[in-house]
C-alpha cells in the first residue's frame, strides 16, 4: 500500500485548520482522502469543489444513484476507503 505524508488534525495550523474543522466527519476526523491533500491546500480545496460539483451539482442522476456508482467503483478497485 503507498504511504502518502499528511498533516494530523492535532497538528493542523492556520487555513489548513479551518479546512479540516470543515471537513470534520461525524465520526469526528478528516477522511484521509481529503487529508492526502493537507501539504498543498490549493490540492484540497480543488478535490472539495469537484466533490460537491459531482456529488450535488446539477445531474439526472440523484444523489443515491451517485452514491451507488461511488460504492460499485470502489468495489471494483478493491478500494478500503
Amino acid at each position: 500500500m503507498a504511504w502518502i505524508e499528511m498533516i494530523p488534525e492535532d497538528q493542523a495550523e492556520g487555513e489548513l485548520k479551518a479546512w479540516y474543522d470543515k471537513l470534520t466527519e461525524p465520526w469526528g476526523g478528516v477522511d484521509h482522502i481529503m487529508k492526502i491533500h493537507s501539504l498543498n491546500l490549493a490540492s484540497l480545496k480543488a478535490h472539495f469543489e469537484i466533490y460537491k460539483v459531482l456529488m450535488y451539482g446539477k445531474s439526472p442522476l440523484s444523489r443515491v444513484q451517485r452514491e451507488m456508482i461511488a460504492v460499485v467503483a470502489s468495489a471494483a478497485n478493491h478500494c478500503k476507503y
